[in-house]
């Protein structure tokens, strides 16, 4: 499984960013899939994930929305009302076997990140 994070960019505090990952190579809509950020200096947290229901770190409810297009094999990131403290690079990821969805070393294959920087 291969993919490809893209629709990252510069944005001022309280705009909206759509964050696309598209999958190729053997895929399935029974992955679990989720997106994951990194800020400088920080570890990898979880932002959200998608499977037979949707996940949320506390941090984002209310403002992200996870959503998947399996004809597509895409999976999106909606994020409205963005903060300073949103400023990460963003990664998807898909998790082939079992299913802990905050758990990084659930997911099996990574893309490769996608800078998301939120000015104040």
């Amino acid at each position: 499984v291969q993919l490809q994070a893209s629709g990252g960019g510069l944005v001022q505090a309280g705009g909206s960013l759509r964050l696309s990952c598209a999958a190729s190579g053997r895929t399935s809509s029974n992955y679990g899939m989720g997106w994951f950020r990194q800020a400088p200096g920080k570890e990898r947290e979880f932002v959200a994930a998608i499977r037979w229901s949707t996940f949320y770190a506390d941090s984002v409810k209310g403002r992200f929305t996870i959503s998947r297009d399996n004809a597509k094999n895409t999976v999106y990131l909606q994020m409205n009302s963005l903060k300073p403290e949103d400023t990460a690079v963003y990664y998807c990821a898909a998790g082939t076997t079992g299913w802990a969805p905050m758990n990084l070393d659930q997911y099996d294959y990574w893309g490769q990140g996608t800078q998301v920087t939120v000015s104040s």
